[in-house]
């Protein structure tokens, strides 16, 4: 105040905090400076808060993060220039703040300068730093850090603390070229996203470089909690083994409520489990059941697809219908069929005879697992029945109960098809 600089004081209830979102005190304490500063600079209109983080800070936090088991993002410890966004540090700033004017920009100028050079500064130009009392507390991690094993460390190397700061820069620099890798190969691996969910090409992902795998399932993690805060390693290299060598169905448990999935040609990372939306890229009926006419055509709710179907002289077939090309055609017996035929969903303990298994029953489980319909899918399979049977699992299998057969005079022709 005597040198005519406005200054802004707010008092905050840290264990009050603490115990209302369950954290330690020290994060606690700041959430609670940095939504103040956050807070304070938007009702200022500021888009920069500076802070005095020092080479020793850094040395300190790169410790801690070791400690943990942080992977490289953590190693490299602070950042010069990163966003202060609803208390989410540590984001490297992708690009100038321009671009991102409702963003405020969290500077750390003083990284690369000593403790004892800002003391000696302060010194020299007879400056009285406020002292907190709490640094001297060796119940907290970072102290217990700053005042034992610095010391103990510098017994081995009196250049622990250069060696720190430096091991820190370096791994920055190898950062920053694996983001570039993977930004490049992300496209690659990545069949869908939403911000519930994303879907990853299960082969393209296990072919990558470990390294490179890691990066993939960190940033999958970040766009959906858009934070890596209690992301160790030992968390991703759990579920990368799951990804790497796990069966189908297998799943992994990640901090923040998220779960991977295997699927048969597909890795799910999701809130709880939850899937995108499948594409429209094959037929799937969502509402049901459906009452198909013997001659004319209906749509798929909720799809792009319709169902036709017309009978037919047998001396009207293709010559190619006994190899049939097309999943999304059947040729049945139209007098073996009970009229009028429905179009449904799977219903517990369905089965049906596959055509070329020799007349033998299957259940409809069973065969969706040998087919390798992914499990999230199968619900939606469009199922051709007539009366109880089951005629045709629409773009996949005709039960041979109802193929054509030498006898076969009629034919009905089922034809799903894309409008």
């Amino acid at each position: 105040a005597s040198w005519g600089v406005p200054c802004t004081v707010e008092r905050a209830d840290v264990p009050a905090l603490a115990q209302a979102r369950r954290l330690a005190i020290e994060e606690a304490a700041r959430q609670a400076r940095y939504a103040f500063l956050g807070s304070l600079a938007r009702r200022l209109g500021g888009r920069t808060v500076a802070v005095a983080h020092s080479a020793d800070d850094q040395v300190e936090t790169v410790l801690m993060h070791l400690l943990r088991g942080s992977g490289l993002a953590g190693l490299r410890g602070m950042r010069p220039l990163s966003w202060l966004d609803e208390l989410r540090l540590g984001e490297e700033c992708p690009e100038p703040a321009e671009a991102q004017p409702s963003r405020i920009r969290l500077v750390r100028p003083l990284l690369n300068v000593t403790r004892q050079e800002i003391l000696a500064y302060c010194e020299q130009n007879a400056l009285r730093p406020r002292f907190d009392r709490s640094n001297l507390d060796q119940t907290y991690f970072r102290n217990r850090l700053r005042h034992e094993l610095i010391p103990l460390l510098e017994t081995y190397n009196p250049n622990i603390r250069e060696v720190l700061w430096r091991t820190a820069e370096v791994i920055a620099a190898d950062y920053e070229l694996l983001r570039q890798q993977l930004a490049a190969t992300w496209p690659t691996v990545v069949r869908r996203e939403s911000s519930e969910a994303i879907i990853f090409d299960l082969s393209a992902l296990r072919a990558l470089p470990l390294g490179l795998q890691r990066s993939v399932l960190r940033e999958g993690i970040h766009r959906l909690r858009r934070s890596l805060r209690n992301i160790n390693w030992i968390h991703v290299d759990d579920a990368l083994a799951i990804l790497n060598k796990g069966h189908t169905g297998a799943m992994a448990t990640l901090p923040q409520g998220l779960m991977l999935t295997l699927g048969y040609e597909e890795a799910t990372l999701s809130s709880g489990g939850q899937t995108l939306p499948l594409e429209d890229d094959r037929p799937r009926l969502y509402r049901g059941p459906l009452s198909i006419p013997v001659s004319g055509w209906v749509m798929l709710p909720e799809s792009r697809w319709s169902l036709s179907t017309e009978i037919i002289a047998r001396e009207a077939l293709p010559p190619d219908w006994e190899t049939n090309p097309n999943p999304y055609v059947a040729y049945l017996d139209a007098s073996a069929l009970t009229f009028p035929l429905t179009l449904r969903q799977r219903q517990e303990g369905d089965w049906f005879c596959p055509l070329g298994l020799g007349g033998r029953r299957q259940k409809l489980r069973d065969f969706m697992i040998n087919a390798k319909i992914p499990r999230q899918e199968r619900a939606a399979v469009p199922l051709l029945v007539s009366g109880d049977d089951i005629v045709w699992i629409v773009g996949w299998r005709v039960d041979a109960r109802y193929a054509i057969t030498p006898a076969t005079t009629r034919v009905l022709v089922a034809r799903c098809e894309r409008q």
